[in-house]
């Protein structure tokens, strides 16, 4: 297998596919998945992840949840459809690409007038397609609007994945990097490993090195000394979601590399598409954290590093807030402050 073109979420001869990201570095797998409640799971337990991924993992998932329902009333087929979205919505709460991906495709049977149920799942599967082929046009467009942030020897962090293992193509922080590495610009990047779950180390470091991308894995509490040193001269990060005002979820640690940006007067950059930016969230604090699983943090693998009992806080993601954010690129165009504002001028529609 060239891992330089693995997918994340792969759609063949209508049967769906998801890389167990769970399993990388180590290990690339391409799991089927045969039922909604598979797909609910993967999405999780983390084999999918990335705020665009799981929006077109979810979509189709309902493609799997309703393919024997062809034969049924239309009623009892949109009542389904329906439960279905919610249910699938129920398994990760804090990046709004989900919930934004499973409306859509109810929506679009809703609207569509059609005589049956085949016809319905017909607008399901075509809808999941679309999704996942918009997907892969955003990053390329986040890409090319980033692209003229990235100059020649610079070094650039990122935290995370927001590559292409969390999206369907190119990713949404690490775009403008894979454009700039076809070009031939010359760079470096640093990959904040990332914990609990090291996406940074495991995910991001390993789909850049493939690619033959320059990136060096360092420890979340390193980048103050990388910035320091004056190593780093751009931050990019991915957003899971942008409330109205600027505010950006993203995963847990984010919020420090912000703050860090600001105190070395480094410009802190969110790419994202424009599913990420939900307007109906008025501020950072309206957004659900998830928390997740203690074990995350009181093991780092299958070895104990905290003791028997302990108490322990997990959240999954932190807000930055948005006077810290330099600029969000996205499939639209690099959106400078005031957010409130210019947000709601360029996605209101």
């Amino acid at each position: 297998m060239d891992n330089r073109n693995v997918k994340s979420v792969l759609w063949e001869n209508n049967r769906l596919y998801i890389l167990d990201q769970t399993k990388l570095p180590v290990d690339v797998e391409m799991e089927e998945q045969t039922t909604v409640e598979q797909v609910w799971d993967s999405i999780k337990k983390l084999k999918v992840r990335g705020a665009p991924a799981i929006g077109v993992a979810g979509a189709y998932g309902l493609v799997i949840a309703m393919r024997d329902y062809k034969n049924v009333p239309p009623e009892v087929f949109l009542k389904k459809l329906r439960e279905s979205a919610v249910y699938l919505d129920s398994s990760r709460p804090t990046a709004v690409n989900l919930s934004w991906a499973l409306k859509k495709v109810v929506q679009a049977v809703e609207k569509n007038n059609c005589k049956n149920s085949e016809e319905m799942f017909e607008t399901v599967l075509v809808s999941a397609r679309n999704i996942h082929e918009e997907d892969i046009q955003l990053c390329q467009k986040i890409g090319e609007f980033g692209l003229g942030l990235i100059k020649e020897g610079m070094g650039i962090l990122t935290h995370c994945n927001a590559g292409r293992l969390a999206t369907s193509e190119y990713g949404t922080a690490t775009a403008p990097m894979y454009l700039a590495h076809e070009r031939g610009i010359k760079f470096s990047v640093y990959s904040d490993e990332s914990r609990p779950l090291l996406q940074g180390s495991r995910l991001t470091a390993w789909e850049l090195q493939q690619a033959g991308i320059d990136v060096y894995t360092i420890t979340d509490n390193m980048a103050a000394f990388v910035m320091s040193k004056g190593l780093i001269q751009l931050v990019i990060v991915g957003a899971d979601r942008v409330a109205e005002n600027g505010d950006a979820a993203n995963k847990i640690g984010t919020m420090g590399v912000a703050i860090l940006a600001k105190h070395f007067n480094i410009p802190f950059y969110v790419a994202c598409p424009h599913s990420t930016i939900d307007l109906a969230t008025k501020r950072g604090e309206d957004i659900t954290i998830e928390e997740r699983d203690p074990e995350e943090v009181t093991h780092f693998g299958l070895r104990r590093t905290a003791p028997e009992g302990i108490k322990v806080r997990n959240p999954a993601f932190d807000v930055t807030p948005h006077e810290l954010i330099s600029g969000f690129i996205t499939d639209r165009g690099i959106i400078k402050p005031p957010y409130v504002h210019n947000l709601k001028i360029v996605f209101g529609s």
